[in-house]
């Protein structure tokens, strides 16, 4: 793993810290690292199938792909149950953010303090320890989105979009109020059965290929396939159309501007027509990137015009930055390549950050105690992990390096589509957070299939997108190694 002039940026103070030493010797523990795939059996392999079928005996385990051997991955490569060796470019759904096994992570429990609060995992909104409102101003608050100042720390990224979607309604419902914070007799009993005026009706707008959980209350604003939803009692909570653009961008520059503005007139007029039927929208949800859903972008203007409208509508604008956020697409939040005048008022988290949560603008937080709660609220030592990635991001300019690396992906997919432009198109995306088409769903799974074969672990999204997600360490020569396995794959096919 490339360490980007670390030793020679870092203060003479900083070098003599236990930390930074870990930092300093990162080069020599990561030489251990594979220098390319090693594929021994057939994928999945005999062990992988024997642990398939008896996990299977348990739990509905038809999603399992494969099984991790979690001491033997280190870096950018994934050993599997059989001993197989794949440069991981998915990364467990855009979750690990620093590769496996990484040295400055696994020592961060040699301190008892630490291990203290691993062990003694704390309901939060009761029993915090005595150093979290620290803690949370000096790893969270440290990266948070200009101007939101406050943050709430959740499980995952289902519960932080819910629990934002709570804090939209109160929101909402406190200036219906005139400001009035407390409640009638007659709100307290109706909301105990689930009538007005206790429990109003309003909701949350989400968009066409749209994933924002699985959780209840966030089914009904995920809209990328019907296997998430289907069976469950959902919302009436409109659905808005997402832009979808032409590739490559800058020949189809007049096609696309008018695809973002009949977006744009279709979330205005629904926003009035919930209005009308009494449902009014509170609160608008979206991605930078829609991930699940395809990895759909939106252009800077698409989102800076969408924020204008939930200003003049009065609707709260929540960016889900579950899966774009912490780096992959070379800067903090992928929302900051738009350059929106003012941020967002919510903006959720997750994956790559290892806690859920959610930044906020501080009129989003409710006056009462309870009302965004529950037992742990997140958790210490995810807190404490996270430190040292963000450690590790600022000290090895891991975010200049995704750009470095995204622009060789890039350049290598496009070459790759020039070469077989009847098996991959419409390449896109930032920094290392990249996608391309197949022309058929079943095109698109069986180059999945093979390149795993072949040594490297992709992911799919949408009807026809391949993603790639890889590491924040993932280097220009790893690059090199997937497009090499890429065209292989593409010529075998």
């Amino acid at each position: 793993m490339l360490l980007r002039g670390v030793t020679t940026t870092l203060s003479r103070s900083c070098l003599r810290s236990p930390v930074s030493r870990d930092i300093r010797g990162l080069a020599t523990a990561l030489q251990q690292e594979p220098s390319h795939p090693d594929i021994k059996t057939a994928v999945p392999g005999p062990r992988t199938k024997e642990l398939l079928k008896e996990l299977n005996t348990i739990q509905q385990a038809d999603s399992v792909q494969l099984f991790a051997d979690y001491d033997k991955s280190i870096g950018n490569y994934f050993v599997d149950a059989d001993g197989n060796v794949f440069l991981d470019a998915f990364t467990q759904i855009s979750s690990v953010p620093i590769g496996y096994n990484h040295p400055h992570l696994l020592s961060a429990f040699n301190d008892e303090h630490n291990v203290k609060a691993l062990v003694n995992r704390p309901a939060l909104g009761v029993f915090p320890a005595i150093d979290w409102p620290e803690r949370l101003k000096r790893v969270l608050l440290s990266v948070a989105p200009a101007g939101l100042d406050n943050v709430a720390t959740m499980m995952c990224g289902s519960c932080s979009n819910e629990n934002a979607y709570k804090a939209v309604f109160m929101w909402y419902r406190g200036k219906q109020r005139g400001g009035r914070v407390d409640f009638t007799p007659e709100e307290m009993s109706s909301c105990m059965v689930n009538q007005a005026p206790g429990s109003p009706q309003m909701s949350i707008m989400s968009f066409e290929g749209g994933f924002h959980g699985r959780t209840f209350g966030a089914l009904s604003t995920t809209r990328s396939k019907p296997i998430h939803k289907l069976d469950c009692p959902a919302f009436d909570w409109p659905v808005a159309p997402f832009p979808r653009y032409k590739y490559p961008l800058d020949q189809f520059q007049r096609e696309n501007q008018q695809e973002d503005k009949r977006c744009l007139e279709q979330v205005a007029d629904i926003i009035e027509q919930y209005a009308k039927k009494n449902n009014p929208v509170a609160g608008m949800i979206v991605e930078p990137i829609q991930s699940e859903g395809g990895d759909h972008e939106g252009s800077p203007e698409f989102f800076q015009a969408l924020q204008r409208l939930c200003q003049e509508k009065g609707v709260a604008l929540i960016i889900d930055e579950v899966q774009t956020g912490c780096g992959p697409t070379g800067k903090m939040w992928c929302y900051e390549h738009f350059n929106l005048p003012t941020p967002p008022d919510f903006v959720t988290f997750s994956k790559k950050m290892l806690t859920g949560g959610f930044y906020f603008r501080s009129e989003f937080k409710p006056p009462h105690a309870y009302r965004i709660f529950n037992t742990w609220m997140g958790d210490p030592s995810k807190l404490i992990l996270l430190e040292r990635v963000l450690d590790v991001i600022k000290k090895e300019n891991l975010l200049g390096l995704a750009n470095e690396t995204g622009q060789v992906l890039r350049s290598g997919l496009l070459n790759l589509e020039k070469e077989f432009p009847h098996l991959m198109n419409s390449v896109r995306g930032r920094g290392t957070f990249l996608s391309f088409n197949a022309p058929k769903t079943d095109v698109r799974d069986k180059i999945i299939s093979k390149l795993k074969q072949n040594g490297v672990i992709g992911g799919a999204c949408g009807e026809l997108a391949i993603r790639l997600r890889p590491a924040l360490v993932f280097q220009p020569k790893h690059a090199e190694i997937y497009l090499d396995l890429l065209r292989k794959t593409l010529k075998e096919i």
